[in-house]
């Protein structure tokens, strides 16, 4: 990490022109830089109408200084906020001019994350909630905002503070019988260790799901539009999208590349890929779209693969469908799912099957049903006020939290005989758990967090 003790500075609000532009300093003694700017001490989180001078005593912008004594400030240390007009070249002046008044006491522009990053080592935020802010930035649906949100006030912590305090006590009671093995009481039943055990595996399994829900909302999914020309792909995009996206056309060919286009059902951002036609082609173009097609459908979370209704002979489409489950296996990618989509049931003289998802891409029918199933085998269930906006971090400690805790239940089955083990189980279990807050992480790998902020965060 990259944490030092000298002050920082850096542009707080988004970069280009704006009517407003903020700029944050921190520090642990910001006194003498606050003399040099104010003719009188300002008060408090109050705010200070000022003009920032050059060295010729000549105005670079006129604006609000806003000052924040340590500790009661975001990252605990003495800030300074000043709020002036958002042009870029009147900041960086600005920025510029605090950086010749802040020679004296090191003053620095801040690294990537570095202001949050101090919030958290002095204990204002955990490491969950400081990813929560990062996340409340890069949200892209309300649903997202509401989980960032939940997560920065701490309700995804006080989930996990509270699990570790049930693992800490029963800890404390099989630490304590293991100082007494001449104690002839029976461990499991006078601690009710079964109940405890069982009490936080029943909790850790609904925050790994809440989470995986969250992880899901945060982070999207993609889905591909994939079959043979001419069946729809890109009327299916342009009815997904509610807008012409892509060119449509009765001639094979038309879509010779990828187009990507974000959307959200349900809160859930969801980035659907329209692809080339897949079939054997001697255009050079169209054969480069092809091929970007496949790599498209290898990365997919989920694949539609789209059928034309109106044909009867599918022997085509089932080819195709063999193909795309040997490029799955090819790219290692056993997550995605294949969902059939026969398109052009308002021209079709007889349903497929009966299990069939029918569609009319230009009409709309089925699109809604058709966006619900994509949720469904996304997993998704609605969004609720208990999902929160976890990261793939996340999942992956509290899954080995559970597979420590599942390890533990063999010893614990085995009675005080193998107390010492069970101890050392639900130790890695806690110590799973505080990764998540960042308690037992290490260095390197909080400063590579942080680093993915904002500089002005």
């Amino acid at each position: 990490m990259f944490y030092k003790r000298d002050p920082i500075i850096a542009q707080a609000s988004a970069t280009g022109k704006a009517g407003v532009g903020v700029i944050r300093v921190s520090g642990e003694h910001l006194r003498p830089l606050i003399d040099r700017l104010c003719t009188k001490q300002p008060i408090p989180r109050y705010a200070t109408l000022l003009h920032i001078k050059d060295e010729s005593d000549q105005s670079i912008d006129q604006g609000l200084l806003t000052y924040f004594p340590a500790p009661h400030s975001f990252t605990g240390e003495d800030v300074i906020e000043f709020h002036g007009h958002g042009g870029p070249i009147v900041l960086s002046l600005v920025i510029q001019r605090l950086l010749d008044l802040g020679q004296d006491i090191a003053l620095r522009i801040a690294m990537p994350g570095e202001f949050s990053e101090r919030a958290f080592l002095n204990n204002k935020i955990d490491l969950a909630q400081a990813e929560a802010i990062a996340d409340l930035i890069d949200a892209t649906t309300v649903a997202a905002v509401k989980s960032a949100n939940r997560s920065l006030s701490g309700v995804f912590s006080e989930k996990i503070n509270h699990l570790i305090e049930k693992l800490t006590h029963l800890r404390i009671l099989v630490e304590a019988t293991l100082d007494f093995p001449e104690e002839e009481i029976e461990f499991l039943e006078n601690a009710n260790a079964k109940e405890q055990w069982a009490n936080i595996w029943s909790g850790l399994l609904e925050t790994l799901h809440t989470s995986e829900q969250g992880a899901l909302l945060r982070e999207g999914a993609l889905v591909v539009l994939a079959g043979p020309p001419n069946v729809g792909k890109s009327s299916l995009l342009n009815q997904l999208a509610q807008q012409d996206i892509a060119i449509v056309t009765p001639i094979a060919g038309t879509t010779r590349d990828r187009i990507r286009e974000q959307i959200q059902i349900d809160g859930v951002p969801i980035s659907i890929v329209d692809t080339a036609g897949l079939r054997e082609s001697q255009d050079e173009v169209e054969k480069i779209g092809i091929e970007r097609s496949w790599a498209a459908i290898g990365d997919a979370d989920i694949i539609l693969f789209m059928r034309d209704a109106t044909q009867s002979n599918q022997g085509e489409s089932e080819e195709l469908l063999h193909k795309i489950s040997e490029e799955l296996i090819k790219k290692q990618n056993l997550k995605a799912k294949v969902l059939e989509v026969w398109n052009k049931q308002d021209q079709a003289p007889l349903q497929p099957r009966e299990e069939a998802l029918l569609i009319s891409a230009k009409s709309g029918y089925g699109v809604e049903l058709l966006k619900h199933q994509i949720l469904q085998t996304l997993g998704w269930e609605s969004h609720t006020e208990n999902t929160i906006l976890a990261r793939g971090r996340h999942i992956e400690a509290l899954k080995k939290a559970l597979k420590h805790l599942q390890s533990s239940q063999v010893y614990l089955s085995q009675g005080n005989a193998s107390l010492e083990l069970f101890a050392e189980e639900l130790r890695l279990t806690q110590d799973a758990l505080g990764e998540i807050t960042g308690k037992l992480l290490p260095d390197d790998l909080l400063g590579k967090i942080f680093s993915s902020f904002c500089i002005g965060k």
